[in-house]
């Protein structure tokens, strides 16, 4: 899965042209993730997720058959192109860590992502706009004879387990969809001073919808485990509160820094007065 915001120059591997590529891996400065404010997540990484992110959905285009395609989301910030799950740097250019004891499986894998060829094919890209792939330091990811080496045989074996496990959130989304389970999400706060912040354009599975389900159909989402995945995502939702109080707390020395400058410039005016 490519996602324009995260891997801004994806390219294919070849073993001729890429052969003595290296990769710096695992990832420890995340600042090429400063600007993404949710990422996709797999069904079968919710448990892990819902500790860590708020999970809501999105509409993500269309299937084949003209029906929407639904897809869950961890929230990572709650402004565009904002992500609060990084520290913030105590210097220009020093690396920002990641805050949550949890990456997302797309995350996981970076700078590595799946690119389709065509509808039948897919390709292990890198994304060659990241620092950490040049020729000079790292892992290498092929041997002398164009073999693919153990860092790029690992990435395939998770790319292909993450391209299934996509398939089969898919799958989810559509009977959220055939259920009509899902209402449009808003998130509202009052911010210190009285502004109000919202949060639009998520989607969530609504309760009182899912509570007067039939019991047949509370026995299948049980069975195939779709029930227990959306108590997870309800479960995830009060974490939309701690994004927002960490929001207020990077906004903070912003908003300090105009009143400082402030109180400076009228200083001269107040003192001959006194």
């Amino acid at each position: 899965m490519i996602n324009p915001h995260l891997h801004r120059q994806p390219v294919p591997l070849d073993p001729q042209q890429h052969r003595q590529l290296k990769i710096a891996f695992p990832v420890t400065d995340w600042s090429v993730a400063s600007r993404l404010n949710a990422v996709f997540v797999a069904a079968t990484e919710f448990s892990d997720v819902c500790k860590e992110f708020p999970i809501v959905f999105v509409r993500a285009g269309r299937e084949a058959d003209g029906r929407d395609q639904i897809a869950p989301i961890a929230v990572l910030g709650v402004s565009a192109e904002q992500n609060l799950y990084l520290t913030e740097p105590e210097a220009a250019g020093r690396p920002r860590a990641w805050r949550a004891a949890y990456k997302p499986a797309v995350l996981q894998s970076y700078p590595f992502c799946i690119g389709r060829v065509d509808e039948q094919r897919f390709a292990i890209c890198v994304d060659m706009s990241w620092p950490g792939a040049n020729t000079e330091a790292g892992q290498p990811l092929f041997t002398a004879e164009g073999q693919p080496a153990e860092l790029l045989t690992a990435m395939k074996q998770h790319l292909e387990l993450l391209e299934g496990a996509i398939q089969a959130t898919r799958t989810f989304g559509q009977r959220l969809l055939e259920l009509d389970l899902l209402r449009d999400m808003r998130f509202d706060a009052t911010l210190p001073g009285g502004r109000q912040h919202s949060v639009d354009g998520f989607l969530t599975v609504d309760q009182e919808k899912a509570q007067v389900l039939p019991d047949n159909v509370l026995g299948e989402l049980h069975r195939n485990g779709m029930l227990g995945l959306i108590q997870l995502h309800w479960a995830s939702l009060p974490l939309m509160r701690r994004l927002m109080d960490w929001h207020v707390q990077r906004n903070a020395p912003q908003a300090a820094a105009p009143a400082a400058a402030a109180a400076g410039t009228s200083a001269p005016s107040s003192a001959p007065a006194a």
